[in-house]
């Protein structure tokens, strides 16, 4: 068992807390936006569900930490993106004792299906369950941050396949973001800010006709931001 952290408090003699490592993995799925949970087997809070972590290792730090924990525990190795999201440490959430919680939101791209536990589900983030501990703010969190980076960075790398039509991307925003999004406005802004380019390819038309549609890619499959200042707003009523 990794050693608690050892901390002075108020200037008196140090005080010992343990350290978690906790991720919201998030992936869109069809259409809506789920989250990675596992349901706890023991106390405290047995039979609810869990975010994937557990305690921070004495020799290890805190990145390598939570993705080892998401390999060994769920199974899932191939993140698109992972970043830290804030650092919890409210005195009493958990019963088992002052235990500080750095957290990350993680990102599995649409058209990966990674091969879980029987004991962990895909949930929707629009429906959880009753869940353990402080673990329903975190997966909030996790998601206004992704609202929020989808406004002005290149994020959206992490949600879709390599190749998409621009109606498939829409759909990844709208889930994420939570409102209406207008494919062709889409691709206009993305363009724009030069994220995403055409590949040159087309898929055909489907039974009832039309045009083949456009096959795009993002240009970087790393985090850019590309508009400092931009949000992307509901459209008006």
């Amino acid at each position: 068992m990794p050693r608690p952290t050892s901390v002075p408090v108020d200037g008196g003699p140090a005080s010992c807390f343990d350290h978690e490592v906790l991720a919201a993995v998030l992936q869109v799925r069809q259409a809506q936006v789920h989250v990675l949970l596992w349901r706890r087997a023991r106390p405290p809070h047995a039979g609810r569900w869990a975010l994937p972590g557990g305690r921070l290792g004495a020799r290890e730090d805190l990145e390598a930490s939570i993705s080892r924990q998401l390999a060994e525990k769920v199974d899932v190795r191939d993140l698109s993106h992972l970043e830290q999201l804030e650092t919890l440490g409210a005195p009493h959430r958990m019963p088992t004792g002052r235990t500080l919680a750095t957290t990350y939101l993680g990102l599995v791209p649409g058209d990966v299906e990674p091969a879980v536990p029987d004991d962990t589900r895909w949930q929707p983030a629009d429906d959880l369950p009753r869940m353990a501990f402080d673990h329903a703010a975190i997966v909030e969190a996790a998601r206004r941050r992704l609202r929020s980076k989808l406004s002005y960075t290149n994020l959206g790398f992490a949600l879709a396949p390599a190749r998409f039509t621009m109606s498939e991307l829409a759909t990844y925003y709208r889930a994420a973001l939570g409102h209406e999004v207008d494919a062709t406005n889409l691709q206009r802004i993305l363009v724009r800010r030069q994220q995403i380019e055409a590949t040159g390819e087309r898929i055909g038309s489907g039974p009832a006709g039309g045009r083949p549609a456009s096959v795009f890619r993002f240009r970087s499959p790393t985090l850019q931001v590309t508009d400092a200042f931009a949000v992307l707003h509901p459209p008006a009523r």
